[in-house]
C-alpha cells in the first residue's frame, strides 16, 4: 500500500522534479554472483599504455648495459691494482733480498777484517821466525847428540827449540800457523817449487826437502813454502 503511494506520488511531480535515471557507459554483467567491470578509459589510453610498456622493455636492455659496462670499469681497475700488488710484491722481495745479500757481504767484510789484520804484523815476523830454524840447523846433529861432551851446546840447542815451540804455539792461536810439508803432494796454490830431482822410491811430484816453511793465516797462504820436488820419468 505505502509503495503505491509513493509511486503515485512520484508520477504526479512535474517531469523536470523527476530524478533523472543515466545509462551505465558499460554494461554490468553479472556472472555466478560476481560483478565484472568493464575498463571505462579509452582505447588511445590503452595504446599509449602499450607504448610506455614497450618503451620499459626498451630502456630495460640500456639500464643492463650501464650495469655491465661499470662491472667492466670495476673489473679494470681490480686488475689494474692486483698487478700494481704483484709489482710492489716483486719489489720487495728484491729489496729483501738485496738487504740480506747486504748483510752477508758486510759480515764476511767484518770477519774478514778480523781474521786477517794481523797479516801485514805476522809477514813481519816471518824472518824472525825463520832465525830460529837458522839457528837451530847452525848446530851438527852429532853434537847434539853427544851431549856430555858438548853439554852447553845440547843446552843451548834445546832452549831456541823450546822457545821456538813456544812462539808458534802463541802465533798458532791467533790463526798463524807453520807449513812443513815434506811427503806431501805438491801443490802450486801453496807451494813455490825451487828444484825437481829424481827420487826411485818416492812418487813423482811428492815435496821430499823443505827449503823454507810457508805460513798461512785463518787458512789463507801468506808466504808459499819453497820446496823440493820429486822429478817425474820423462
Amino acid at each position: 500500500m505505502l509503495r503505491r503511494v509513493i509511486s503515485q506520488a512520484t508520477a504526479a511531480r512535474p517531469a523536470a522534479l523527476r530524478p533523472r535515471v543515466v545509462p551505465s557507459a558499460r554494461p554490468v554483467a553479472f556472472r555466478m554472483g560476481a560483478v565484472r567491470l568493464y575498463s571505462e578509459k579509452p582505447a588511445a589510453e590503452n595504446g599509449e599504455g602499450a607504448a610506455a610498456a614497450e618503451e620499459t622493455k626498451e630502456a630495460k636492455p640500456a639500464e643492463e648495459e650501464a650495469v655491465e659496462d661499470e662491472a667492466t670499469q670495476w673489473k679494470k681497475k681490480y686488475e689494474a691494482k692486483d698487478k700494481d700488488l704483484a709489482q710492489m710484491r716483486e719489489r720487495y722481495q728484491r729489496a729483501v733480498a738485496d738487504f740480506q745479500n747486504l748483510q752477508k757481504s758486510t759480515e764476511k767484510t767484518v770477519q774478514n777484517a778480523k781474521d786477517f789484520a794481523l797479516q801485514k804484523f805476522a809477514k813481519d815476523l816471518l824472518e824472525s821466525l825463520d832465525n830460529f830454524d837458522r839457528a837451530l840447523s847452525a848446530v851438527p846433529e852429532e853434537k847434539r847428540a853427544d851431549a856430555d861432551n858438548h853439554k852447553e851446546l845440547a843446552d843451548l840447542y834445546a832452549g831456541i827449540k823450546m822457545t821456538q815451540d813456544v812462539f808458534e804455539k802463541t802465533l798458532s792461536k791467533h790463526g798463524l800457523v807453520k807449513v812443513n810439508p815434506v811427503d806431501e803432494k805438491f801443490d802450486p796454490n801453496v807451494h813455490e817449487a825451487t828444484f825437481e830431482i829424481p827420487q826411485p822410491d818416492k812418487e813423482p811430484g811428492t815435496i821430499f826437502h823443505v827449503q823454507q816453511p810457508g805460513y798461512s793465516l785463518n787458512n789463507r797462504v801468506i808466504r808459499a813454502a819453497k820446496v823440493g820436488v820429486v822429478k817425474g820419468d820423462e
